[in-house]
């Protein structure tokens, strides 16, 4: 059914699809519809972070930008759902168009540019979601604030969500807010890290340890990988999600809309997200988890993010294309391992 549904959003705008998918998916929640999705026959809850998650397969950040979604969207099954990127400040984003399709490849790019009502209207939706399984809440900064103040917006959103989040991500890794990238990299990193660290420390004298994740980029070399996991084991960082999206055009080249600019993201990036992955295992502290997100089009794409070093994974564009089917075949999937 959903393959039919896909045929009738794809001849809309990427973007009026997804406002119209997600607004029908609310609506059958409300109205108490959502049984009729697949659910799991069986899933394995596991423990990472300290968490327990009902099982491995979560929903990566940026689908639901504000939490509007949260209950709907968990009741496809996801044993976890990431919310945001939210900033400080509400901001509208990058002009449209501002998302593309390519089919033929079963990709998307965006540039998107943290479009979001603000960190505030995010909390207050988390607050009120009955979800039961993990959230996980995305923040950057806003794409008007200087590189060298960055700090200041990860923290303002670290003080305010960090009450209401099971585990918070630092997404210094979108290539849709200029500069953004430039933090993954030396003494930009360190500082930055050992902000949010000594803020987390303070805050967990009055309110329950919330640990704090990186998101990285999949455009690093080798040893840029090594570097980056240097740091995290030199500064203790609890978790990291490989990968975001990717500014690489090799495997669509030619393709209508390959030259957009935006981040990839979809089956191109799965090579080199996984690759990414698991050089970070095998560099990373072993105590330090992963979470495998890039190209999961399928429930064995997912069980090798597994293979490859991820405790979890996230599904995003695999779920626009393969809809709710992928997330029960591949909670199942990683349930028999």
């Amino acid at each position: 059914m959903y393959s039919v549904l896909r045929k009738v959003l794809f001849l809309v705008s990427g973007e009026t699809a997804h406002e119209l998918t997600m607004d029908g998916l609310g609506a059958l929640f409300r109205l108490h519809l959502t049984g009729f999705f697949p659910k799991p026959e069986q899933q394995k809850p596991v423990t990472v972070f300290g968490l327990e998650f009902p099982n491995a397969v979560g929903l990566a950040a940026g689908l639901d930008k504000n939490g509007d979604y949260i209950d709907a969207l968990g009741a496809l099954g996801f044993g976890f759902i990431e919310v945001g990127t939210v900033t400080p400040k509400p901001q509208p984003g990058n002009a449209l168009p501002r998302l593309f399709r390519i089919p033929e490849k079963e990709a998307i790019i965006n540039r998107m540019g943290f479009n979001n009502k603000g960190v505030d209207h995010l909390v207050e939706r988390v607050k009120r979601a009955s979800y039961k399984g993990v959230i996980g809440i995305n923040i950057g900064k806003n794409k008007d604030t200087p590189e060298e103040e960055a700090v200041n917006d990860y923290l303002y959103c670290l003080d305010r969500v960090y009450k209401v989040a099971d585990y918070i991500v630092i997404n210094l890794s979108s290539p849709n807010t200029p500069g953004l990238r430039n933090l993954q990299f030396g003494d930009n990193l360190s500082q930055l890290l050992t902000a949010l660290k000594q803020r987390q420390q303070r805050l967990d004298q009055t309110l329950e340890h919330t640990p704090i994740l990186i998101k990285i980029a999949p455009d690093l070399s080798d040893e840029e990988v090594q570097a980056l996991a240097s740091t995290f084991n030199e500064l203790e960082v609890e978790g990291v999600i490989a990968t975001n999206t990717t500014v690489s055009r090799d495997d669509v080249r030619g393709r209508r809309f390959a030259d957009e600019a935006g981040g990839l993201s979809g089956a191109p990036v799965r090579e080199q997200s996984n690759h990414v992955l698991k050089l970070f295992r095998e560099r990373l502290d072993p105590k330090i988890p992963l979470i495998g997100v890039g190209g999961v089009m399928s429930a064995h794409e997912a069980e090798e993010k597994l293979k490859v070093g991820a405790d979890l994974v996230q599904l995003y564009t695999g779920f626009i294309y393969h809809g709710p089917s992928l997330v029960k075949k591949a909670i199942e999937r990683l349930a028999r391992i």
